[in-house]
């Protein structure tokens, strides 16, 4: 039976929800769809956030012939017979290219000319900063829209088209519990219909704990897990992070998305106390994209021990956040004069290089802020 979400997925903007900067009046997505223009672009967001519905929809709009696949599994292969097919009446080609961020370089560049030379109009979805994870050649071809999470009303507009009541304290937990995920609370609502005759808060939370939903890679548990992953590594708990890893690489969990916590961890958490940290914890990232599953798992393994085993310093990251915190308060101050580029004589006749013996400290700091101190 085809699943909640793909039945009552909207196939116009008359019946989409949210994302109203996009597809509201006016605004670009929307004229893009109602004047038939024609171009390939990037939606990025977090999951369930309409991605793919905007995707059909737009395609829908131009009257094309529509082709999705995942980047999780698909391949060259996949996108040559693509290319192959006869186009019907000249009609355009949109290949919908899901978890754009999984195709590695060699495969965006294979894709690269197809979409350069108009035979395919690329619709890519990621839930990753496409700046990281899209080739620069491919990228420049494509314009970025930025999805948000819905809202709590957009959230309950959704759910009402699910043809379930609920009564009012058990819509308010799902929408908290889906956190702007509407995948996650139409999923949840079908799965607590299939196991009670009832939708009620009990019997939501109750599904919840069941098997039925107990590990979704995009949900709630994937952030309890690479949060217990990142707090095993900052407590030096080796065994436990090497769990959590294991955890995520058995639901399919994308390998960059741990590394590249991974190098944040390294300076965040570690920082000067091994400085090294961020040599290894690059070094996985890089083993990792270039390798893949599942070799990478020993890269994955052995960057993990090294970093919950190393010592902990943050006081470079809690250096930039008070520094960060000063910037925002007090504006644009002065810079002193002597460290100033003076490359113009206007410039040096106005003391711009020029010691003018008020920093006495020696610390070149504006003058509002001499002598305060962000690495104790």
């Amino acid at each position: 039976m085809e699943p909640l979400a793909n039945q009552i997925r909207p196939i116009s903007l008359d019946g989409y929800v949210g994302q109203t900067h996009l597809v509201g009046p006016d605004k670009p997505l929307r004229l893009a769809i109602e004047q038939g223009h024609v171009f390939s672009f990037v939606l990025w967001g977090t999951p369930g956030t309409g991605k793919t519905t905007l995707a059909r929809i737009y395609a829908n709009a131009i009257n094309a012939e529509f082709y999705e696949l995942s980047a999780v599994s698909a391949g060259k292969e996949d996108i040559r017979q693509i290319v192959k097919t006869r186009s019907i009446d000249g009609r355009p080609r949109v290949l919908f290219l899901d978890e754009i961020h999984r195709f590695n370089k060699a495969q965006q560049d294979f894709l690269l000319p197809f979409v350069e030379n108009g035979e395919l109009v690329l619709i890519g979805a990621t839930t990753e900063n496409p700046s990281f994870e899209v080739i620069p050649a491919l990228l420049s071809r494509l314009r970025v829209f930025v999805l948000n999470e819905f809202t709590d009303d957009d959230m309950a507009a959704i759910i009402g088209r699910t043809g379930f009541e609920l009564e009012t304290e058990a819509k308010q937990w799902l929408i908290e519990m889906a956190n702007g995920d509407a995948r996650q609370a139409i999923t949840m609502i079908e799965n607590t219909s299939k196991l009670y005759p009832e939708i009620t808060l009990e019997t939501l939370k109750e599904t919840l704990q069941s098997k039925f939903l107990r590990y979704d890679k995009k949900g709630e548990e994937h952030y309890n897990v690479i949060s217990a992953f990142i707090k095993s590594m900052r407590a030096s708990r080796p065994n436990a992070a090497m769990y959590y890893l294991a955890r995520m690489l058995e639901s399919g969990e994308d390998p960059k998305f741990i590394a590249r916590r991974m190098v944040i961890f390294a300076s965040e958490d570690i920082g000067l106390a091994q400085p090294t940290a961020l040599v290894v914890a690059n070094a996985v990232f890089q083993a990792v994209t270039t390798i893949g599953m599942p070799e990478c798992i020993h890269n994955l393994a052995h960057g993990v021990a090294y970093l919950a085993n190393a010592a902990k310093d943050r006081s470079a990251t809690n250096a930039i956040g008070e520094a960060m915190e000063d910037a925002k308060k007090h504006g644009n101050l002065p810079v002193p004069m002597k460290i100033r580029n003076a490359p113009t004589k206007l410039m040096k006749d106005i003391g711009y290089g020029k010691d003018e013996g008020n920093d006495p400290e020696g610390d070149l700091m504006p003058a509002k802020l001499r002598g305060r101190k962000y690495l104790k």
